[in-house]
């Protein structure tokens, strides 16, 4: 009996060290596309409440989204009920918004992807997940770094030299163990921080452990915040195509009951 548990014991050791050593054999840029996945998925569908925070008002947004692999992603808005019905989305590297009250389609040009989406902190970019901090960017590990009780590789990303990107600079802070971005700043071509993305509350949701609420702070805005609250998660969608992500579909999408 006490053979058998010893060979247990080394057994659990070598599985143990042995996931350790393959995230440690990780490359930088393999760690940030694996957090970028996280949320995404072959498909997924969530629903979001977002609260735009300034110094004398708040706004909130509640939203449903649906994505599929990296190039599509359809968000509805549920709330306020004068925003309710309007659409945006992304199709490979084209974004449009439906706007219902005026029944107007609008093409967000690739100029207008930092602008900020329904006033928020956060940009079109943001919001409609597109995959420029991993193909617009070198990926290098500057250190590694204990956040909030977990064991995070901090990378920076730098654009490569011919990157139609805004940002000079940005850092991440991506757990080890289930590739987790904790926290993301934000550097203009003059280095200084211009926000700074923080994630926490992490359970599990769709069968994955994700954080459940985001913040972004300005930090050249005093008492600029947005938050999001993810109140529910799903991967690997039945019955949804590239056909879904169309704009025919932007004006017959419906919410989901879920």
């Amino acid at each position: 009996m006490k053979s058998r548990f010893q060979l247990l014991l080394i057994l659990f050791v070598f599985l143990f060290q042995t996931g350790q050593t393959n995230a440690q054999q990780l490359s930088a840029k393999e760690m940030v596309t694996r957090s970028y996945n996280l949320f995404l998925g072959k498909s997924s569908f969530s629903v979001m409440d977002m609260t735009i925070i300034r110094p004398s008002w708040q706004r909130s947004i509640s939203m449903q989204n649906w994505s599929l692999g990296q190039d599509y992603y359809l968000t509805y808005i549920l709330s306020p009920v004068r925003d309710r019905g309007e659409v945006f989305l992304k199709s490979k590297k084209n974004m449009w918004n439906y706007i219902p009250a005026i029944n107007r389609m609008i093409k967000i040009p690739p100029s207008m992807m930092m602008q900020a989406w329904m006033g928020s902190d956060f940009t079109n970019n943001d919001l409609m997940k597109q995959n420029s901090i991993i193909t617009d960017y070198t990926h290098t590990f500057v250190g590694d770094e204990k956040l909030n009780g977990y064991d995070c590789a901090v990378i920076r990303l730098t654009p490569l030299p011919d990157a139609a990107v805004v940002w000079g600079k940005i850092k991440m802070w991506i757990t080890r163990k289930h590739f987790i971005t904790l926290k993301m700043e934000f550097y203009d071509t003059h280095g200084k921080r211009i926000k700074t993305e923080t994630a926490s509350q992490i359970k599990m949701m769709g069968g994955r452990l994700l954080p459940s609420h985001l913040e972004m702070t300005s930090n050249i805005k005093k008492g600029h915040k947005t938050t999001i609250d993810i109140r529910h998660q799903e991967f690997d969608i039945k019955g949804i195509d590239q056909n879904f992500f169309s704009i025919q579909n932007m004006k017959n999408i419906r919410p989901k009951s879920y």
